[in-house]
């Protein structure tokens, strides 16, 4: 077959790939999604020479993760080159990195190849600047973790940072080295971006992930060329949302935080360190708990998400002992519960007060998986579901079987005695029938017509990192740092007519943004507010709703007049 006719059945059906008899099939995106929804756990390594340093240049700690240390510490490319001749982690074994990976419970991997510093973890035919040709330690990371995760039938995938590159005078992001001879973004693309991508898709087996990063204003030939050699390569890989924002790629991205509510999007991802840093901070002790990556683990899943969990290896090639104790224990976890998180699918009814909820269909029959993190007191575990349960049993051991019983309110499991595990207890509750679930109180308008967009309830998309997000604290959208984070609220309207549509926002600095319902967009101009405590009402605009019925609302900033903000008491009111 033809190099063009390939491409051409890429752009009808999706992907292509080939048969042992060397004959074209087509393969759906639900079909090339399936073993990644599976999965749901996966492990991300950031790791480069940024380990020797660890957070620290010229005695003195650096803001931000580790490996962001070039950057926070304007280190020039003539001294943050020397760190490569002290990059020797001897005490590295792909082996048994890969093991902990799997004893985690982990079904996929994916390790930086080249994050924004520019040096490549791997053996780069177009960038001296890497671990086989700049450091003593001489030898392909990658390649030895690629030939482990197949042993090990452990998916593998490479992050690459494609816009930032602060080692190349046509990357972007390094505003500091003025000794740099500037070239043009398409020179670096040319001679660095794409061959380093050409060598990972050719030269590593079959690679199932592609994990873009912080997409930048390159050009749309030039975001072409990444995402089609990435694609016409290897037409079974997965790609995420960060290549350029006309490319949505196969999932949706959150990064350290996940969403309150069940994302829109098909197939979503939250990707948090296990600790404070991405890369190895010689100082970092902030490690999350293990019941923290057993909630964050079961949140996700009960959302339909995967959850992919960052470690940080040392110079020497080791994790810190805290990461490691704490693999274990949620492998250990998984050992014995692992049903529950594997080809699972979203709550059907959202999240319970006292955990969170898993479904799968076993045998023709429906599972709902019961992650009690809270232990009901009174042993009474109320399911919001209209549905009569042939079975409740705990997961852990299937000869302990709860009685059930359905009322208006729900189906209730009477629990007896004390949680089982001291985590996360899991109940399975097998249903008669499909799932009815008793639907939460509708969003939309009150007795008054009014709507209130209440702030954990908010969506987002296009985020380009944290972006934007959720802020307990304040009960309010913070963090909102990107000028490409979209903020929205889906509602219902049963009163139609003109609304007023105001808010409260704080910010150092005035910034705009334009607000849209139905098409219609007012432009709105945000006043400072003289810091991000300090909230002050504004007023958005009126918009006409003519008939009832499902709309959206959306806040999107306008790139190049925006500053960060804080938003929240987002109310629509109706026009007398």
């Amino acid at each position: 077959m033809k190099r063009i006719q390939i491409i051409v059945l890429v752009f009808i059906y999706g992907f292509v790939v080939f048969s042992n008899t060397g004959k074209a099939q087509e393969i759906t995106d639900k079909e090339r999604m399936k073993w990644w929804t599976d999965a749901r756990f996966g492990m991300f390594i950031h790791w480069g020479i940024y380990s020797v340093p660890a957070g620290f240049y010229k005695g003195e700690a650096q803001t931000n993760s580790a490996e962001w240390i070039m950057n926070k510490g304007k280190i020039p490319l003539h001294d943050y080159e020397k760190f490569a001749d002290q990059f020797n982690p001897t005490q590295f074994n792909a082996k048994t990195f890969v093991g902990l990976a799997k004893e985690a419970g982990m079904k996929y991997m994916v390790i930086t190849s080249k994050h924004h510093d520019g040096f490549s973890m791997f053996d780069s035919k177009s960038n001296p600047f890497n671990v086989v040709d700049a450091t003593p330690f001489k030898r392909d990371v990658l390649k030895e973790l690629a030939e482990e995760c197949a042993k090990q039938d452990i998916k593998f995938g490479f992050y690459y940072s494609q816009a930032q590159d602060w080692s190349h005078p046509g990357g972007m992001g390094n505003t500091w080295d003025k000794k740099m001879q500037r070239v043009s973004t398409d020179v670096y693309v040319k001679e660095k971006a794409l061959p380093e991508v050409r060598q990972l898709l050719t030269e590593y087996g079959p690679i199932a992930i592609f994990w873009w990063d912080t997409p930048r204003k390159m050009s749309k030939e030039v975001i072409d060329s990444l995402y089609h050699i990435s694609t016409d390569l290897q037409p079974a890989i997965i790609t995420n949302d960060r290549l350029g924002d006309e490319y949505p790629g196969d999932h949706k991205t959150y990064e350290r935080h996940l969403p309150k509510q069940k994302p829109e999007a098909d197939y979503w991802e939250i990707c948090q360190p296990i600790s404070g840093s991405w890369g190895y901070r010689s100082d970092d002790q902030n490690f999350k708990p293990v019941a923290t990556l057993l909630r964050n683990l079961a949140d996700a899943s009960s959302m339909g998400g995967n959850y992919l969990l960052n470690v940080s290896p040392t110079s020497l090639g080791t994790l810190a002992p805290t990461a490691v104790a704490n693999l274990k224990a949620v492998g250990a976890w998984m050992n014995t519960n692992s049903e529950s998180i594997y080809e699972t699918e979203a709550s059907p009814c959202g999240k319970p007060d006292w955990g969170y909820i898993t479904m799968k269909a076993v045998n023709g029959k429906t599972n709902l998986y019961l992650h009690i993190f809270d232990w009901p007191t009174d042993g009474k575990l109320l399911v919001p579901i209209k549905n009569k349960a042939q079975k409740a049993y705990l997961l852990a051991n299937s000869k302990k079987v709860f009685k059930t019983k359905s009322g208006e309110d729900g189906l209730v499991v009477n629990l007896a005695g004390k949680a089982p595990d001291p985590i996360n207890s899991v109940v399975v509750l097998q249903l008669v029938n499909a799932p009815n679930a008793i639907p939460p109180k509708p969003f939309g308008q009150n007795e008054d017509g009014v709507v209130a967009f209440h702030t954990e309830r908010a969506q987002f998309q296009n985020l380009q990192g944290p972006g934007a997000r959720y802020n307990s604290s304040k009960d309010c959208i913070g963090h909102w740092t990107s000028e490409t984070a979209v903020v929205y609220w889906n509602f219902a309207i049963d009163k139609p007519g003109k609304f007023q549509v105001t808010s409260l926002t704080a910010g150092q600095a005035e910034t705009e943004f334009t607000v849209e319902i139905d098409g219609q967009t007012e432009k709105v101009k945000i006043p400072a507010t003289g810091g991000y405590d300090k909230f002050e009402p504004i007023e958005i605009g009126a918009f006409e709703i003519s008939e009832p019925g499902s709309y959206k609302i959306t806040f999107k900033p306008i790139a190049g007049n925006w500053n960060p903000v804080n938003l929240k008491q987002v109310v629509m009111t109706p026009v007398n």
